[in-house]
């Protein structure tokens, strides 16, 4: 058996044992007092308090009542509620009491007693019709009453005083109980105390036997163990100056690599602020290019706005030269009658003269008409010719500007297609840039690291050798322990 499970049985098992029996007994047995005085108290005690209250408003209030009343000291409405008074707290108490752990012969009495309640009750009811009705000055109904209602109420405080008598025996025999229980305790303790006596001085002699003998045998382990520690910890302590020296040319590397770590992450932080300035130019071309290509749609739209003018304007100058057309060949109708006009003139003689003259006057009429239709033929067709020109300019401008808006677009898709590549550009910089960062700050760590690591290893080197002091003393103390025992 183990050592520290000899002193766990010796020092707390056992005795734990030992106290939690005795705390289990006394407990019960103080339990068994307590329901004892408890009994005395709340089924004796208090039950006589309420004994004598039924008693008292029987034997005192009522019968007093009815004397002052009877003499003129009271008056029978006065007494009437004295007597109301007493009822109730004979009611009262004695619900009460009847309420409470009763014995066998409590019942018995309890049962005599309520019968003699309900014959001095039926004389109270009579008395108290009495004093309903009858004037204070008179006194013939309470006649019946002065003295006769004692034969009534004496056999009641009677019984009433066999119950408080008996409350009395029963608290007694309680009490002898409780005493019964205190004398056990204390026979219990005197039996338990004096097999203490006879049995701890054997067993404490063979436990601490055992004990000294398991402690020998440690304290020669312990001499055995701490020369075998003395020379682990002298190869512990050189060991340890080994790794001192290793962790301190780690350090010194560890900081050469953070120092290029950071130049690096600087970089990379350098080559990521570019990425994003060329990414912020390629976006302001992207919008540069989108601009000329809604000017260019709008241009477009004016262009087709134009043609369809032109259009118009070309048919609007056709029934210009039909009308002009209308005008040539009326001239060479109205010509041609003004010269018929002038023939007939000639055959009219004298009497056709003045028609000559209107014939005369209608045919320069017509030739000058003719000349306007001639020169505005001409205008038309001129007109024709610069509208179908404007016509042939309009078509090349459309044709120019739809191959511009499709160069257009294709720049516009070109800056896309480099903005996507720019964005790769700026998120895989960024994320070197990042890599870079958290690199050097992982390298920091990694230092901080192995300087504290440098301190430790030092610290162990330290400890180890006050361990190897420490050992040497343990030894000394174990050789000097175990010549006293």
């Amino acid at each position: 058996m183990k050592l520290s499970t000899k002193l766990y049985l010796g020092f707390f098992i056992i005795p734990a044992l030992i106290l939690i029996t005795l705390s289990i007994y006394s407990i019960s047995s103080f339990q068994r007092i307590d329901r004892q005085v408890i009994t005395i108290y709340d089924d004796r005690i208090v039950p006589l308090q309420q004994i004598k209250q039924v008693s008292d408003s029987y034997a005192i209030i009522i019968m007093d009542s009815v004397n002052k009343a009877h003499a003129g000291l009271l008056s029978h409405k006065q007494a009437l509620q004295d007597i109301n008074k007493a009822l109730q707290i004979i009611q009262d108490n004695w619900r009460a009491y009847q309420a409470t752990k009763l014995t066998f012969q409590e019942q018995v009495f309890v049962a005599e007693a309520e019968e003699l309640f309900l014959i001095a009750n039926r004389k109270i009811e009579e008395l108290k019709q009495v004093l309903k009705t009858e004037d204070s000055q008179e006194n013939s109904g309470l006649d019946n009453f002065y003295g006769a209602l004692y034969k009534d109420i004496d056999p009641i405080t009677a019984k009433l005083q066999q119950l408080t008598d008996l409350q009395i025996q029963v608290a007694k025999d309680e009490r002898e109980k409780a005493s019964l229980v205190y004398a056990e305790i204390q026979l219990v303790f005197k039996l338990l105390l004096i097999v203490a006596v006879l049995i701890a001085s054997p067993v404490g002699f063979t436990f601490s036997r055992s004990v000294l003998t398991a402690f020998k045998q440690t304290l020669n382990a312990v001499i055995t163990s701490s020369t075998e520690m003395a020379v682990a910890v002298e190869e512990q302590e050189r060991i340890a100056a080994q790794q001192a020296s290793a962790v301190n040319q780690t350090t010194i590397t560890m900081e050469e690599l953070n120092v290029s770590s950071k130049v690096a992450a600087e970089q990379a932080e350098t080559a990521a602020r570019g990425a994003k300035e060329v990414l912020n130019l390629a976006t302001e071309g992207t919008k540069t290019v989108a601009r000329s290509l809604n000017e260019m749609l709008n241009l477009k739209q004016k262009m087709i706005a134009m043609q369809t003018q032109i259009f118009q304007l070309s048919g609007q100058t056709n029934q210009i030269g039909n009308i002009s057309s209308l005008v040539s060949d009326l001239a060479n109708q109205t010509n041609m009658l003004a010269l018929n006009a002038a023939i007939e003139a000639v055959r009219a003689g004298s009497h056709g003269q003045g028609f000559a003259i209107i014939a005369t006057e209608i045919r320069k009429l017509a030739d000058q008409s003719q000349k306007s239709a001639t020169k505005i033929n001409s205008l038309v067709e001129n007109i024709q010719k610069a509208i179908n020109s404007t016509e042939i300019v309009t078509a090349d401008g459309m044709k120019t500007i739809e191959e511009n808006a499709n160069i257009s677009q294709d720049t516009a898709d070109t800056f896309g297609g480099v903005r996507s590549k720019i964005d790769e550009v700026t998120a895989s910089a960024q994320s070197i840039s990042l890599n870079a960062q958290q690199q050097a700050i992982a390298i920091q760590q990694v230092v901080e690291a192995m300087k504290i690591l440098n301190t430790a290893a030092t610290e162990t080197a330290s400890g180890i050798s006050q361990i190897k002091i420490g050992t040497q003393n343990l030894q000394e103390v174990s050789l000097a322990l175990k010549t006293l025992v």
